[in-house]
């Protein structure tokens, strides 16, 4: 059985929550988060970013940088901009994106289950990005924005959601892009111990988006157990942030890769080695988007093709190799285009399929890039099947929504 228990937030003013929740800060470039930083004094980003109007910067990742950061993030709590909430509280959250609702909780996860298996990963963490993170929470002492988690369907957990949605929410704004948040606080005892008995019922949890602040969070909460060997499990060190959605309330996008050359290869010459492996149709100049597993869209020369991996090439019996990023990297960019290692080689860019087909196209028919291949999305079922054997997905096969907003809920590690 999964540990998920509520906590004590800090959350931004009711006057002000619209101003003071971003998306990732990650999701900005240079420019948007100038802009965002000058004209918004209330924004999240303000925190993240404290040397924004300042011309001697910090090195990034270094103590003093972290340090503003912490002081910035206690100016908002002091300055009232965030509010620490009176009683341990499970968030019924819920956005609205294109006319489709995503409604999950946010509570706090234990260490413990990420250390022994409850936690399922999809995901290889990279140690020293790990170790800057940990860093970064040791210092700075709160997680901002949740880890996307998913669990199986639940009854009791889908009717106290049920039953929380029908009252007003404490949050409810919509966002310039257009999506629609509400948040509903749960503080009653009876309704807290129902969700903590559902997610009981639940069994293992997965990772949907945040495999390394997970490890993060965890490394750390290791680190303060080896300082505090008296420790009970109920310092706030011991769980950290999560938002979490049954299986039917997230959607898995496409990943996709545009490629910059055809290591050294003519375009007939590389259609022809595509056809040891694959059957090759030409779709002509109309936009082709894959509809079946095992069936990959390829913009070439200013044309879309068609690609099917033929059967004997495919292993089903691997719940890693036999998914469309791995055919992909096995037997085109690896084999044909000499693309070995997709975290470092800077030949490849990753386009996410909330963009569409277009925006491969895009790419190519600017002139920087020279070929373009677009994937059928991975299911639920290969997720939790590739997670519950132990094994890792290539980079960037999964884009996942929601995405959650930084700031909206906080869970500050000292003041719960």
């Amino acid at each position: 059985m999964a540990t998920v228990k509520p906590f004590i937030a800090l959350l931004p003013a009711k006057d002000k929550v619209h101003l003071v929740a971003s998306k990732s800060v990650d999701s900005y470039n240079s420019f948007e988060i100038k802009y965002k930083i000058q004209s918004n004094p209330y924004t999240f980003l303000r925190i993240i970013k404290p040397e924004f109007n300042q011309t001697k910067k910090s090195r990034p990742n270094s103590p003093e940088l972290l340090k503003k950061i912490k002081s910035k993030f206690l100016s908002f709590i002091e300055e009232d901009i965030f509010q620490l909430q009176q009683k341990p509280a499970f968030y019924v959250y819920q956005q609205t994106k294109d006319n489709h609702s995503y409604t999950g909780i946010i509570g706090l996860s234990s260490i413990d289950d990420y250390f022994n298996g409850k936690i399922k990963i999809h995901e290889q963490t990279l140690t020293n990005r790990e170790e800057k993170l940990m860093h970064y929470l040791e210092v700075c002492d709160f997680n901002s924005e949740p880890i996307l988690m998913c669990h199986p369907e639940n009854k009791i957990i889908d009717d106290v959601i049920k039953n929380t949605i029908n009252h007003i929410p404490y949050f409810d704004y919509t966002t310039s892009d257009c999506v629609r948040h509400k948040l509903w606080q749960v503080t009653d005892t009876n309704t807290v111990k129902m969700i903590e008995k559902g997610f009981g019922e639940v069994g293992n949890i997965y990772i949907a988006d945040g495999h390394h602040r997970s490890a993060s969070s965890s490394l750390l909460g290791k680190y303060k157990r080896l300082q505090n060997p008296n420790y009970t499990g109920k310092e706030p060190f011991n769980y950290f942030l999560c938002a979490y959605f049954s299986e039917s309330q997230l959607k898995i996008y496409d990943f996709n890769r545009v490629i910059s050359d055809l290591n050294n290869l003519y375009e007939l010459e590389f259609i022809e080695k595509l056809k040891e492996k694959f059957e090759v149709i030409d779709r002509g100049y109309e936009t082709f988007k894959p509809t079946k597993l095992h069936s990959m869209s390829m913009y070439l020369a200013g044309k879309w093709f068609e690609l099917n991996v033929k059967s004997e090439f495919i292993d089903d019996s691997n719940p890693v190799s036999s998914i469309d990023a791995a055919l992909l990297s096995e037997y085109i960019l690896s084999s044909i285009l000499g693309i070995h290692d997709l975290k470092t080689d800077k030949r490849v860019v990753f386009v996410n399929g909330t963009k569409g087909m277009e925006e491969l196209k895009n790419h190519v028919d600017g002139g920087k890039m020279k070929v373009a291949f677009g994937l059928y999305p991975v299911s639920m079922e290969q997720l939790k099947r590739i997670a519950d054997n132990n094994c890792i997905m290539p980079p960037k096969s999964t884009y996942i929504e929601p995405k959650l907003r930084s700031g909206l809920v906080i869970y500050s590690l000292s003041h719960s």
